[in-house]
């Protein structure tokens, strides 16, 4: 049993090699179609960091009416502590508005100039509040717009940020439908690629099935060099597909980190990479051997 098995396999093997050509284009595009796959997952990993960071920083801000004694903001800031969607809640007065403002612009002239022309403090006290989730933004802006806030509240940004935060649920969503539609375009081509090589295997071995059903040789010691094919073509894909990724990564992680501070490519690479490399190598082989498969059963007839 154990000699038929490495019998098929060498037989596979010379097949591969016998059709280079063919079986390199096989691997060029397998390694093509992992390579989206597994940007799939590192775009998915990449979003999810960048979307956490934009939640972190988005905030709604409630500005009071001048009218609005500190007392009230606070029972008001008590009240919404009460809810769980709220993750956290600031107090910033009309004083520490105005301090935190001076302190951002204190270098630019022309601001400091109109801040002191006006001649009183313009700021108005505010509670900042930062939600679990983006999605429960809608929630708090709407508890804000009861009635009984009328005469306390000058206005809520909720609206102004909406579209900002509108956009994060999007980001995700844009992202993976497209490299869903794009993996799926490829595995095509990648599984038509693949049959064509084993079906052109099977035609440059006719001679060769002959002679074996001749001497009574089983369906499976016919059938098994032509999946090996497949098998070998996804297995070197995988690894041809890591090799590729390692680089890219490494090369991109420096230039990716400059335009994103604390997003490392590189350390997301490495820190799934027996995910990864499990994941480009069960696309290899399920895209090898569902193709030979294929293949076999229609233009072999044992």
């Amino acid at each position: 049993m154990l000699t038929n098995f490495k019998r098929i396999i060498k037989s596979g093997w010379i097949s591969l090699r016998r059709d280079g050509e063919l079986a390199l284009a096989t691997v060029f595009i397998l390694v093509i179609a992992i390579s989206v796959v597994t940007s799939l997952f590192l775009s998915k990993e990449m979003s999810q960091f960048l979307i956490y960071n934009l939640q972190e920083k988005v905030d709604v801000s409630v500005y009071f009416k001048e009218s609005a004694t500190e007392e009230e903001i606070l029972d008001l800031k008590d009240e919404l502590a009460k809810m769980e969607e709220i993750k956290e809640i600031d107090y910033v007065s009309e004083e520490q508005a105005y301090q935190n403002f001076v302190s951002k612009h204190e270098s630019e002239q022309i601001i400091m100039e109109s801040l002191e022309a006006i001649g009183e403090n313009p700021f108005l006290a505010s509670l900042s509040i930062k939600a679990w989730k983006t999605s429960q933004y809608g929630t708090i802006s709407s508890f804000l717009e009861h009635p009984s806030f009328e005469n306390l509240i000058e206005k809520v940004d909720y609206y102004q940020r909406k579209p900002i935060i509108e956009r994060i649920f999007s980001l995700t969503g844009i992202i993976n439908k497209a490299g869903i539609f794009l993996s799926v375009l490829l595995v095509i081509a990648a599984i038509l690629v693949a049959f064509n090589t084993i079906k052109l295997a099977i035609y440059n071995s006719r001679e060769e099935i002959k002679i074996q059903r001749l001497v009574g040789a089983s369906n499976w010691f016919i059938r098994g060099p032509f999946l090996i094919q497949g098998t070998i073509a996804g297995i070197f894909a995988a690894l041809i597909g890591l090799a590729v990724f390692s680089l890219v990564c490494w090369l991109l992680s420096p230039k990716i980190e400059f335009f994103f501070p604390g997003l490392n490519l590189f350390g997301i690479f490495t820190n799934n990479l027996g995910l990864i490399f499990l994941i480009q190598l069960a696309t290899g082989l399920g895209l090898g051997i569902i193709s030979s498969t294929i293949a076999i059963r229609k233009y072999l007839r044992v």
